[in-house]
């Protein structure tokens, strides 16, 4: 899932926005005007982000009545985070579809009226531009990018498509095929492609925008060229041929029984695509039928947990500087994405040759994520290596990430007694060992806790923060915010085996390990699960976390929980031992040398029986953990899953998705006849389900 809103503080915008006076009788919106040009700024009140709701477009439309004479019409966002983050989600829960067809028919009279003004309309976007948003500025004549704009549509992440003319605005305006593949994937286009495919007119830095402005008004931008191509595409046949290898794509990674969103979108450009009118008469029937699916519903509460999870990381955390010992995989990424992220941090390991990995990985994270050549210098620049860990002393947070053995880690945290200063933080990124079995080692255990990163920490959103008997509150509160300022989103749980999400997980594969003894092909238990909707088999995902760690998982969960959990093959251990650890190693589970892993499955691989015996269990641990106070409630348990694992997100979480089914402890009972009592269903249920 995407940051479809980010919770910002509320700042003064560009030219400071802030003190222009509001519009009369407007909440959300700024008026300015010279030389016969009107400019409109949104700003929607007690809020740091922009979102396009039914106030907005309704004082948008009253504001279009006092034009009089103007000569122009400028709309632009008064906040600093950028134009607009999408569309109101709070008016689309629980809502029915008639209610949803006439909000959506009057936000589309807005926009058309917008589109149909003889004087010329620009659109100044800036920062994050997406879903509604977007839809605003394509309903002006002109879009002017400022530097580092990132503009798209999310909404297929919610179940949805664009709804407010984004679908025939779009694909009109640059390469349909383009403009397609933006809002099937949900993905951004960043600004130097977002000029190169004519989605803004113009790209300048923010001092330049008047002079484009006027260059817009006088009609002295480039004119635009509609594209062979895009000529091609108004016409059936071709239409057609791209959009069956579009719905081949898209069941790849969004199968239809579990995703309609994309076929719907497909569909719509595929019948209407040459006529305007008709494809927004289909866009505001299609979008409505899927606001009423049970899968757009999940997927808008998945989209409530996330901001549930991210007002957790309120505050300031008064960390500044990092220093992580620990320079592979995990601390690597923990190091580069807080680089990122404008902390000073300093990488510490025992050899120099993880250092200098360490580096080319951060300048690859920092590729990928469209960070301009300035920027990516200046985060590597934020990034220290540091051999003979000089950071100590001057780190306001120390993250240890070196490998899950305690003795180690006491010793790490024996040179840290003296050295670190009085008010910083320790803190682990263990994934498997206890902290009651650390924290005494720690130079002070008020100040000690986990914090436990998901791989690859530039992709994976969540963040464990575990406590322990002994930790202070405000250490607790300044982690949290910590985790906020990395645009991470933190999960309090505490101190338990597994943890939380480790603690639901490990049943998924542990009983995969037992069903591969039993003989069943390793092909068809990962097709079940990526039939269930699963990111990822459980064989699969044995080999990706490595088979190492998963034995070190499993042995930490047999001594700690008093309920049974699967035993362990003896095989596991001897691969281990072999060095086959999985994907990390060239061979675990898999060789891949030889074999691929499956990454799509059909309906016909959606197995009930295996599908069982692997999920089931992850619900019974989920009740375990809410039983035992490991977190606070049933939506936070199913958003550490959903951002912790990928766990299924249509099905809203394990929790969600064993009420909705309704039959889960029952069926745990038919499983324990057959195969033991790991599966007998936790006391919890009658509180929990």
């Amino acid at each position: 899932m995407s940051d479809f809103l980010n919770t910002l503080t509320p700042d003064a915008g560009p030219d400071g926005a802030s003190d222009v006076p509001r519009a009369d009788g407007a909440s959300a919106w700024r008026r300015s005007d010279a030389k016969g040009v009107v400019t409109l700024w949104l700003d929607c009140p007690d809020t740091g982000t922009n979102v396009i709701s039914e106030t907005v477009l309704r004082e948008l439309d009253g504001l279009l009545d006092t034009l009089g004479g103007a000569k122009a019409l400028v709309i632009r966002s008064a906040k600093r985070s950028g134009f607009a983050a999408g569309a109101d989600i709070d008016g689309f829960a629980d809502i029915g579809r008639d209610a949803a067809l006439d909000l959506i028919r009057q936000g589309h009279a807005v926009l058309d009226r917008l589109a149909g003004l003889e004087v010329p309309t620009i659109a100044v976007i800036h920062g994050n531009t997406l879903g509604g948003g977007l839809e605003l500025a394509l309903a002006c004549d002109r879009r002017i990018g400022i530097d580092g704009v990132k503009a798209g549509f999310p909404e297929v992440q919610l179940g949805l498509h664009p709804g407010l003319g984004g679908t025939f605005r779009l694909t009109r305006l640059i390469d349909p095929i383009e403009a397609m593949q933006a809002m099937l994937t949900g993905k951004p286009i960043h600004d130097r492609k977002a000029k190169k495919l004519g989605l803004v007119d113009a790209l300048v830095p923010e001092r330049h925008v008047d002079a484009a402005v006027e260059a817009a008004i006088r009609g002295d931008l480039p004119a635009r060229e509609t594209g062979l191509k895009a000529s091609a595409m108004r016409l059936s046949p071709a239409r057609s041929l791209a959009a069956t290898r579009m719905r081949q794509e898209a069941e790849k990674s969004a199968p239809r029984r579990h995703y309609p969103a994309p076929y719907a979108l497909i569909d719509l450009w595929h019948d209407h695509g040459g006529d305007a009118d008709a494809m927004q008469k289909a866009e505001i029937e299609s979008f409505a039928t899927l606001l009423d699916s049970a899968t757009a519903q999940a997927l808008i509460r998945v989209f409530f947990l996330r901001r549930t999870l991210k007002s957790g990381a309120s505050g300031a955390s008064g960390i500044g500087h990092v220093h992580v010992i620990g320079a592979g995989a995990m601390g690597a990424e923990i190091a580069a994405w807080s680089a990122l992220r404008g902390k000073r941090v300093t990488l510490e390991d025992v050899k120099l040759e993880p250092l200098g990995k360490a580096v080319k990985r951060a300048a690859k994270i920092y590729e990928k994520r469209h960070l301009s050549g300035i920027d990516a210098r200046d985060a590597l620049d934020r990034m220290m290596p540091d051999p003979d860990g000089l950071g100590r002393a001057r780190a306001d947070l120390v993250i240890e990430a070196a490998p899950e053995r305690t003795e180690m880690k006491e010793k790490i945290y024996s040179g840290l007694v003296n050295t670190m200063k009085p008010d910083a933080i320790l803190a682990t990124n263990t994934s498997s060992l206890w902290l009651e079995t650390l924290f005494d080692a720690a130079p002070d255990p008020a100040r000690f806790a986990g914090l436990h990163f998901f791989n690859p920490v530039s992709r994976m959103p969540l963040v464990e923060l575990v406590s322990h008997e002994g930790v202070a509150a405000e250490t607790l509160d300044r982690l949290a915010a910590f985790v906020g300022e990395l645009d991470r989103l933190p999960v309090r749980v505490r101190d338990y085996p597994g943890f939380l999400v480790n603690r639901v997980l490990a049943p998924y594969m542990l009983e995969a390990m037992l069903m591969l003894d039993e003989g069943m092909d390793k092909e068809r238990l990962d097709r079940a699960a990526l039939a269930f909707g699963m990111p990822m088999g459980p064989v699969t995902l044995a080999d990706q976390v490595g088979l190492d760690i998963c034995l070190e998982v499993a042995r930490s969960l047999g001594r700690g929980l008093e309920r049974p959990v699967a035993e362990v093959p003896d095989w596991l251990a001897r691969k281990v031992e072999d060095g086959e650890t999985g994907r990390k190693a060239g061979k675990g589970l898999y060789d891949y040398d030889k074999e691929s892993p499956p990454e799509t499955a059909s309906g016909d691989d959606e197995d009930a029986r295996i599908i069982d015996r692997l999920i089931l269990p992850m619900c019974n641990a989920a009740v375990e953990c809410l039983r035992e106070g490991v977190v606070d409630d049933a939506d936070r348990l199913d958003a550490a899953m959903i951002f912790g694992t990928g766990w299924a997100p249509f099905r809203g979480g394990p929790m969600h998705y064993a009420r909705v089914r309704g039959d889960v402890p029952d069926t745990l009972r038919r499983l324990e006849e057959q195969h033991g009592p790991r599966f007998a269903p936790d006391p919890g249920w009658d509180r929990f389900a």
